[in-house]
């Protein structure tokens, strides 16, 4: 998953941006905003991001950085619509996958079994895992994590950790706070992303709340003719912030990498980070 990434601004000489810009429905902010972000406009305008090339690269990465064993039991939660969990069974991993999003669970068993691989897929919710020590490692991928209210995004973490078994390992995949800060405008303007396809566009106006520590985003998609939009937050912790979370939910070390298994930079744009229960 992931709603927002740290990119560069982009300039548009279509006039319809800057007139949707000042459109916008004020609404409130939403801390759970999963139905509103991963539907299937997110499917088509991440569509390059979530491509097989770049998502057969992802797993190499997972398996090398957890050190997964052929076997080895992952949880991937929230799976989404199954492009990671259904690529580590096909290496040979017991894969489970936990999402809220019915129509993401029904297209990843269609692709599994398209597929000919096996996974396990659950209707659940993060801060209810069904699983007591059932995991040799629990993969949260793409910005999947931080949606809920900061007592919430630590019960998730909590949970993850008893759904591990003892030596079990984590990894948290999350927009890097310091590189998202550099990239945000001076005066307290919002970042402003767009995604183009055909004529189609998002268009993200991404706030940063430093007392609260969220991501704040304005989002208008305009596809096919119609105009939606929708505000959600996400909670950015540091990794120095994230580590102190780990480590009160029962995790005892954390490292932390960049997004190609790199050692973590303040400029680099993601973080994974991988703690060991």
């Amino acid at each position: 998953m992931s709603a927002i990434e740290p990119r560069s601004p982009r300039e548009s000489g279509d006039r319809r941006v800057p007139c949707l810009l000042v459109t916008i429905v004020l609404v409130e902010w939403r801390d759970d905003p999963w139905s509103e972000v991963f539907d299937d406009d997110y499917l088509y305008f991440y569509a390059d991001r979530l491509a097989s090339e770049h998502s057969d690269r992802e797993t190499d990465l997972i398996v090398q950085l957890l050190d997964l064993p052929p076997g080895a039991a992952v949880l991937d939660a929230p799976c989404g619509h199954g492009r990671i969990a259904n690529r580590l069974a096909a290496r040979g991993l017991r894969v489970t996958g936990l999402d809220s999003n019915t129509e993401f669970l029904a297209r990843a068993r269609r692709d599994a079994e398209e597929s000919g691989v096996e996974v396990e897929y659950v209707l659940g919710d993060l801060r209810e895992l069904p699983w007591s020590g059932r995991f040799d490692a629990a993969v949260n991928w793409y910005t999947s994590f931080g949606y809920f209210n900061d007592q919430d995004n630590r019960r998730v973490l909590s949970e993850y950790h008893r759904a591990l078994r003892a030596g079990g390992r984590l990894m948290v995949d999350k927009i890097n706070r310091d590189a998202l800060i550099r990239q945000m405008p001076v005066g307290g303007a919002p970042l402003v992303a767009l995604t183009e396809r055909g004529d189609d566009l998002m268009i993200d106006r991404v706030h940063f709340d430093l007392a609260a520590g969220r991501s704040r985003t304005e989002r208008i998609i305009v596809r096919d003719g119609r105009v939606r939009r929708t505000r959600f937050s996400l909670s950015q912790p540091s990794f120095t912030e994230l580590s102190a979370w780990l480590g009160e939910a029962g995790f005892e070390q954390s490292a932390a990498y960049g997004p190609g298994g790199e050692k973590l930079a303040p400029d680099s744009r993601r973080m994974l980070v991988v703690a060991a229960r």
